[in-house]
């Protein structure tokens, strides 16, 4: 369990209710791992995590918004990635 940290840790630091991190996870947002009852974010996923948290926190933005957000900025990511490939060939 050297990459995980605990939910339950997140949620303390945070102020926040694990239902939140489990919203996440069911909107595919973010990775839970269970291990024995207990669920941990893997190491990797925790400052995608702490955005949301952020979002949802100081911007007063839902589930479903941060879905949204999440899945244009992706898209965005994308789009860059593709131009410089472009900008690659045509130099």
């Amino acid at each position: 369990m050297n990459n995980l940290i605990a939910a339950a840790d997140i949620c303390t630091h945070h102020g926040i209710e694990y239902t939140f991190i489990n919203s996440l996870s069911e909107a595919g947002l973010v990775k839970v791992k269970v291990v024995k009852k207990n669920a941990y974010i893997p190491e990797p996923e925790l400052q995608r995590l702490e955005k949301m948290i952020r979002m949802h926190q100081d911007l007063e933005i839902n589930i479903a918004g941060i879905e949204a957000i999440v899945h244009l900025l992706e898209r965005v990511e994308q789009m860059q990635e593709e131009m410089r490939l472009l900008r690659n060939r045509l130099g």
